[in-house]
């Protein structure tokens, strides 16, 4: 409750906030398993995760540090930062509309944190094999890894993931030839502010939905990465089925995030209760 009434708060003050912390979560799972090793700053001995150039837009930290300054009040030494980092992440689903599913919590702290380790992190120029292969490594099929893609239903990404689609994109085409025309438009003007600006994902980039999947139909997904999905036999069918069913996505999104907040968790040993988020005991 401590967590839920923590990021209510913030999301009412800021509806953005909400793909923040599902992205935080994320991004901590992909690297080191969920262990909290995304929180933590560098030193001047070591770089650590959050300086990495896939994590330098990631925001939220400071909601996470309120909900454990509740919690060591009212239970100290007891709740790691990885278990409060998957329940924001809940929290702001839904918040935000979308579905309800159970978090397992008793994962430990990690005590490494090292921007070399964020190569196993997506990049938004993949092509629909390489997160094949990237997400099969950590043990999601192809489903799971379509139903994971549709948080991109929240938020909003900058023009230094996308503008590689607008010039030089390959060597027989300036633009990407599956963006829709409309959107290069709109993704030019916008660019022209500089590699910051930013578009959202999709029509209702506060609300968790199926209009990602919808967009996607349309030529209109702002990343390379998700567009990928509806041209490439293996994915173009669930793009399709989850456009049409939001229940089903809703469905098979709760049941690949349950999976995800279990990659490489720490237990006894392993890890430990960080009593502030941003650094190491």
């Amino acid at each position: 409750m401590i967590v839920r009434n923590v990021v209510n708060e913030a999301l009412r003050q800021d509806p953005t906030v909400a793909p923040g912390l599902l992205r935080l979560h994320f991004h901590d799972c992909f690297v080191q398993g969920c262990d909290g090793s995304v929180l933590i700053d560098s030193t001047k001995d070591n770089t650590a995760e959050k300086d990495s150039p896939a994590n330098l837009s990631l925001h939220g930290f400071e909601i996470i540090d309120r909900a454990k300054l509740m919690i060591e009040r009212q239970c100290p030494g007891v709740v790691s930062c990885a278990d409060i980092l998957a329940l924001a992440a809940r929290e702001a689903v839904l918040f935000t509309g979308g579905p309800l599913y159970d978090v397992a919590t008793g994962r430990k702290d990690g005590r490494r944190s090292k921007i070399e380790d964020t190569i196993n992190l997506p990049a938004p120029f993949f092509n629909t094999t390489t997160l094949i292969n990237m997400f099969g490594q950590h043990g999601f099929d192809v489903q799971e890894l379509v139903a994971l893609a549709g948080a991109h239903t929240l938020g909003a990404a900058r023009c230094s993931s996308f503008k590689h689609r607008l010039s030089k994109f390959d060597s027989s085409h300036d633009v990407d030839p599956t963006l829709n025309s409309n959107l290069a438009m709109m993704m030019s003007r916008t660019c022209i502010q500089g590699d910051n600006a930013s578009m959202p994902l999709d029509w209702t980039p506060n609300s968790f939905d199926n209009v990602y999947f919808n967009a996607l139909q349309m030529g209109m997904g702002l990343l390379f990465s998700d567009q990928a999905l509806t041209t490439d036999p293996q994915t173009q069918g669930l793009v399709n089925f989850f456009a049409m069913n939001q229940d089903m996505f809703f469905f098979n999104f709760q049941r690949a995030m349950v999976k995800m907040g279990l990659l490489d968790v720490k237990e006894g040993d392993e890890g430990e209760i960080r009593l502030y988020c941003h650094k190491v005991n």
